[in-house]
């Protein structure tokens, strides 16, 4: 098997069975289920995270079975394992975005006892495809910005096959298509917030005025600013939603814009404002939504595009 041929290792690993069991990190390279033989995440920014090793050595992770929330990598100290520097939105972390973009399930890997200095772990047993739902960055328990990702355990039948990123071509693509059936668990959103959001501002983007029609009405997007579910916990109510174009909802959802207090809209990459939010006195928006989406969404970008200077410690 060739290690360094990024673009065929994603999904399920030929004639490597979920659940089992390997001694160290040296048989899961030469298996191919996680190749790298000291990092946490193996993958690349231009096609996404391979996999991930699930070890218990950030004390920011949660493990909760069929859902992660991991813990990205960089800024710990070598020897004690404590968070000391903020963290990047560079190698590994960036290459777990990229898989919530493009949907490309991630292997997981578990060690079987957890993070121990002063041990040897007992083994690594492969646990099979997740995919990444969210991430954001947040203040850890040291106090320094750290990177986080829920990841969804996928059911075994979305694991069956799993397309390969390429060099940008024609695809053969297919001419019969074929259905399996899996079972998932969604958030039930209230179409009733969603709707008045949108009515209320006559489906016209808060952010660029664009109000997209179509043959059946126009078309917006309900977009949550505080998410909802786990770890964000935010509320379905119509002062934590905003009525977005497409694009302008991507790009708040992924941090690219950052909202004040006083509703001016900033382009987070270039630091350039791109003027006040539109309003309605029908729709107050909560300021503390914001102010949770400026924390934890757009701020980590600020702090990506300016790393710290000195030596990486990645873990």
């Amino acid at each position: 098997m060739k290690h360094d041929d990024a673009t065929s290792l994603f999904g399920l690993v030929p004639g490597v069975d979920v659940g089992r069991v390997f001694a160290d990190r040296r048989q899961l390279y030469d298996a191919g289920v996680h190749r790298q033989l000291q990092a946490g995440i193996c993958g690349t920014k231009q096609h996404g995270a391979q996999s991930i090793v699930v070890s218990g050595g950030y004390e920011d992770d949660e493990d909760h079975g069929d859902v992660i929330i991991y813990t990205g990598q960089g800024g710990r100290d070598p020897g004690t394992g404590q968070q000391v520097k903020d963290q990047a939105l560079t190698l590994g972390n960036a290459a777990l975005v990229t898989s919530l973009t493009t949907g490309l399930p991630v292997r997981v890997v578990r060690s079987l006892n957890g993070h121990q200095r002063k041990s040897r772990p007992s083994g690594y047993r492969y646990d099979g495809l997740f995919r990444v739902e969210d991430y954001w960055s947040d203040s850890g328990r040291s106090g320094h910005l750290v990177w986080r990702y829920r990841l969804v355990q996928l059911a075994r039948t979305e694991s069956a096959v799993v397309p390969q990123p390429s060099a940008p071509a024609t695809p053969a693509g297919r001419t019969t298509l074929t259905r399996v059936e899996s079972k998932v668990q969604r958030i039930v959103r209230s179409t009733s917030v969603a709707d008045f959001v949108k009515r209320v501002h006559d489906f016209t983007c808060q952010v660029c005025g664009l109000r997209l029609p179509t043959p059946t009405g126009a078309y917006a997007e309900a977009a949550h600013v505080r998410g909802l579910g786990k770890p964000h916990n935010g509320p379905d109510v119509p002062a934590n939603v905003l009525c977005l174009c497409p694009n302008h909802h991507t790009l708040f959802d992924f941090g690219m814009l950052s909202i004040d207090d006083d509703l001016m809209v900033t382009d987070v990459t270039t630091g350039d404002p791109l003027g006040r939010l539109a309003s309605n006195e029908a729709h107050e928006i909560g300021r503390e939504y914001l102010a949770y989406h400026r924390t934890h969404h757009s701020r980590g970008w600020v702090h990506a595009a300016k790393p710290a200077s000195g030596p990486d410690v990645s873990g």
